[in-house]
């Protein structure tokens, strides 16, 4: 679905400061509300030059057309007036972030579990189960969106690559992404700083 900038500003009260629920080194993320009710996030890339916005654009909408998992974010629409937006489902728990750092709510055992397992189902899908094997590069509790039932899902795949068909072992030569988090055991690694957080931050 395309999505006009009237349409976007009106949902996110003119990309106010008070909608935003995530920034990184490429992109600000706002929570919005459409028309018809629905909750949204919407993904602004806000860095490089043009030719570079349209590149990283096309090749996150190509990547999150392609997977189909209850643990990945879903793709509703776009916008390209006034810039490159990605329009994705958002609950009202919004994002791990947000609970970790914004709520005082404490999350039963159960529900930290299902947060956890759901990470790494997603991430075990991007790595095994799509058809063309992803890794995402970027994994943080920024990039984990919640369901209306704690479902995770995993968002934010502007740093993600395709695996090549033989991947077995892969050297960076300069870090990417939030705190170099890169290769696929570095994703591994993200994911169990994650689930430490989880663990900590919700007591």
């Amino acid at each position: 679905m395309n999505f006009t900038l009237p349409e976007l500003q009106a949902a996110t009260d003119n990309f106010s400061q008070e909608n935003l629920i995530g920034k990184g080194g490429y992109a600000e993320v706002y929570k919005g509300r459409l028309k018809n009710g629905k909750l949204v996030a919407i993904k602004r890339l806000t860095k490089g030059t043009l030719d570079e916005m349209i590149g990283d654009f096309l090749s996150e909408m190509g990547i999150m057309a392609h997977v189909n998992h209850p643990n990945t974010a879903k793709l509703i629409g776009y916008g390209i007036e006034g810039g490159m937006h990605l329009v994705l489902e958002l609950s009202p728990h919004g994002s791990l972030a947000s609970l970790l750092y914004g709520s005082k709510q404490t999350l039963k055992w159960h529900v930290r579990y299902k947060i956890a397992l759901g990470t790494a189902e997603g991430l075990l899908y991007l790595h095994e189960g799509c058809q063309r094997r992803i890794i995402h590069r970027d994994i943080k509790a920024a990039n984990i969106l919640l369901t209306e039932d704690f479902e995770p899902q995993i968002c934010d795949f502007g740093l993600a690559k395709w695996l090549p068909e033989h991947w077995t072992h892969h050297i960076v030569s300069k870090f990417e992404g939030t705190f170099g988090f890169v290769t696929k055991a570095r994703t591994y690694f993200a994911f169990s700083v994650v689930s430490l957080l989880i663990k900590h931050f919700m007591n």
